[in-house]
Parts: structure tokens; sequence; C-alpha cells
């Protein structure tokens, strides 16, 4: 089944519009994607981003586009400094175990891995030289305390991707503090050295120091995809400031464009609410797992939803991606790979993919043709080309072992009902029923099992 090459249309955050995602070389899509702060595992809403980001490049190569994709990993700043010295360790070691951590569970959860990983530490040359180039063009100070400063007013294009006009912050707002900075908005290029950084420190001009957190993303990104490519992504937490200082400094530095589209995915919340440490809400993929629940139920979770609209997510949103994908995987064990059907029925799916991701809409669609198809006319290559795209492997669940907290609400609803309280043990077979669990009773004992 021969596949022409298809654009994809997507939001941009800078101009507000929907516009085709082409390469500007028209050969290869040059993207960058900011990736985690290695300092502890990545929870879900993290993940919503990087999976969403994962089936915008799947998408795209499924319709003929090639890609060449960064994705960063931060393993230099205050948070990697300070955790790597609670733990006794060097920065490097402590950013070592935790990418590990994030590269297995972006492998189990489907994720194809960048064609670039760059890390700011390795990288710290290539920013030096950036800041350098700023002060030479009078876009960025030395400080009072000895650390360097962008200058905010040296750049009449700040706040374009926040739209900062009408807002309650001051670009040129003079202040007096200890840093010495010229304008309370002006961000930090260069951080002199403080003896709370301990041995993390690398030489400069400027004196010993470390880079800020928003020079290393256009350092690294100019790096390996020039100074102007074709899409910038992240999640929207980051527009401002991270992205809207990343515009600043990269475009005083070179007077171009710095990425032609803004992707940006909207948050992750947990049972209606923000995620949070204190509220217990920032689930790993761990803990996914703990509850009994795979990371491909995870991931059809993640793009179940629009990515410009908050997703809600649930235990019970898990229990319905399992039926969704056992659905799928039934559905695929019945068609027939020597079909002789040329027409492709599952290209509406992708349609939907390519007008601006609608992810929700292509879910919709796929189990319309579903419900619909007889699976002896379906082609298997049309369905999975779209599995593909949506980087589902359909592989069948392994026996995993019942979780301890499982195992705790059979318990009592086992004893409920010899108490002969059956409200309560109906309620707990609701709770083991929303976490995706089923349970048997028989004469004196029960059977707990997935639900399928």
């Amino acid at each position: 089944m021969t596949r022409k090459s298809i654009p994809l249309s997507l939001h941009d955050t800078l101009t507000r519009a929907t516009q085709p995602v082409l390469p500007d070389d028209r050969k290869t899509l040059r993207f960058y994607c900011c990736g985690p702060t290695v300092y502890g595992a990545a929870h879900i809403g993290n993940f919503r981003t990087f999976v969403l980001q994962d089936v915008f490049r799947r998408v795209l190569e499924a319709s003929g586009t090639a890609t060449l994709h960064v994705r960063n990993l931060t393993d230099v700043d205050d948070k990697t400094i300070r955790r790597s010295q609670e733990e006794g360790k060097s920065l490097a070691a402590f950013c070592a175990h935790w990418t590990a951590r994030f590269h297995a569970d972006c492998a189990a959860l489907n994720l194809l891995p960048p064609h670039i990983e760059p890390g700011a530490v390795a990288h710290i040359p290539e920013q030096i030289a950036l800041i350098k180039r700023l002060i030479g063009k009078g876009h960025a100070y030395l400080g009072a305390d000895g650390s360097v400063y962008f200058s905010i007013a040296s750049f009449p294009g700040y706040g374009k991707l926040s739209r900062l006009e009408g807002r309650s912050i001051t670009t040129t707002q003079m202040v007096d503090d200890e840093y010495g900075r010229d304008s309370a908005a002006d961000f930090v290029l260069w951080k002199k050295h403080r003896p709370e950084d301990g041995a993390n420190h690398w030489p400069s001009p400027w004196g010993d120091g470390r880079p800020g957190w928003h020079i290393e993303c256009s350092a690294m990104a100019m790096k390996h995809l020039g100074e102007s490519f074709d899409l910038h992504s992240g999640g929207v937490d980051l527009i401002f400031p991270h992205h809207e200082n990343e515009i600043a400094q990269s475009e005083a530095a070179t007077g171009k464009p710095f990425a032609r589209h803004w992707f940006h995915i909207a948050h992750l919340l947990v049972d209606g609410g923000k995620m949070s440490k204190s509220s217990g809400t920032m689930h790993t993929l761990d803990d996914i797992r703990a509850l009994g629940f795979s990371a491909e139920e995870l991931r059809y979770v993640l793009i179940s939803g629009s990515y410009r609209q908050p997703l809600n997510f649930t235990t019970a949103s898990l229990g319905a991606a399992r039926k969704a994908l056992t659905r799928l995987r039934d559905f695929r064990s019945k068609l027939n790979a020597a079909s002789s059907e040329t027409a492709d029925p599952f290209e509406p799916v992708m349609d939907a993919l390519r007008d601006d991701l609608n992810t929700p809409e292509a879910l919709g669609r796929l189990f319309t043709i579903i419900r619909q198809c007889a699976t002896e006319n379906v082609p298997a290559a049309g369905f999975d080309h779209v599995m593909r795209a949506l980087g589902f492997t359909l592989e069948v669940p392994t026996t995993t072992a019942i979780p301890a907290e499982i195992e705790a609400l059979a318990a009592q609803r086992w004893d409920a009902k010899l108490r002969r309280d059956f409200a309560a043990a109906d309620t707990f077979r609701s709770q083991l029923a929303t976490a995706g669990w089923q349970v048997a009773d028989s004469a004196d004992s029960y059977q707990l099992s997935p639900l399928p």
C-alpha cells in the first residue's frame, strides 16, 4: 500500500492559528523538545507531553515526512545540584541514574528515542559562546554579583509568545537587589559560583560558574538544528518564562526567527485537580504499575484527549483504556494479512491525526470503523499503519502479581460479605472495578483477575 506525503496541520502558539507543519528545506522536519530535568522520576504529567510529542513525530513519519528530533536532558540546575549533594553523589553519577530511569520509562511507553539527546553539561562551551555573542551585541551585561544577565529592554519583541502586553509584568522596572540587575525582568545567563554549588562549576570569561536554565536549551537547539528550525515543543507551563526567554536570547544573538512553529501540550489533571506532592497525585509509571495497569494502558489514557485541553486522569480511565486495547487486540487477531482489498478504510483515522493531532477524534473514528467493518475484507496493513502512528504494540499483557492494595480491598470486601454487610461489599467491589479488577466468588473463597 503506497503512502504519499501528506502535511500535518497544527496549532501554533505564536500566531494562535492552525497551519501546516512543513520542513523549511522540504526534506526533513527539524524539531526540538524540552526534555526532563533528571533529578527524580518523571511523573505522568511529564509523560503526557512526551507521549503526544511522540505521536506527533509518528504521524509525520507515517505521512511521509522525514524528521530530525532533538530532546535535551537538563543535568545541571538548582534541583540536580541540590539533590545530588543531599544524596552525597557527584552530579554526573546522580543524573546518570535518573537518566537511565527516564529512558526505561520511555521504552515502556513505546516512545521513539530522539535522534539526538544532548545534555546541558556537555554543551557548556556552546552556551559560553552564545553568551559572548549576546554581550558583544549589547543584549547582556555583567551584574554586580558577578553573574551575566540578559537585558529584556534590549529586545523589543519580548513577550510575543506569551502575550505579555496587558499583563502585570513590567520589563523595564528598575531594581536594587542582591544581583545587581538593571531590571527585575532580566534573567540570568551565567551564574557566578557560590559555595552551595560545591564542585559544580566551570570556567568562563566571567569567572567560575554555571549556566542558567534558559541559555542551555537555546545553545543545544542551535548546535544540532541550526540557528532557525522548524518547530519547538514543550508543556504549556514552559511558554513563560522559559520559551519566551529562549526566543529573546536566540533571536537577539542571530537576528533570525528561532523556531517557525510552537507546539505546546496542556496540563494533566488528576481526579479533577492539579498534580501535587502534598496531595499524593504526582504519579509515576511505577505507581501506575502498582495499581495493576500497564504502560500501554497509560499511553492510551494520555492520548485520549486533545493536546490543547487539560486532560483529567482517573483510575477509571485506566480501566477504560484496558477495555479499548483488548478490543483492538481482538480485532487485529481476526484480520487477514493477505487481504486483496486495496482501499484503506483506516485513512479517516490518519486524516484526524493530521488535522491538529486530533487524537480523540482519531480514536472515535477507529472504533467506528471496527464496528462497521467485516474483518475478512480489512487489510491488516492499514490497521497496523494506524497502530504505529498511535504507538500501540498491542502485545498481550503478561500476567503480573496482584498489587498489595488490590489484595487488601478484596480482603475487605470478602470480610464485609461474610458479615452480611452487602452495601460495604458492593462499595469495595466498585472500587476494585474502578481500579481495573474483577472478583469472582466461590463457596468459601474468591478469585481476583484484571478486567478484560
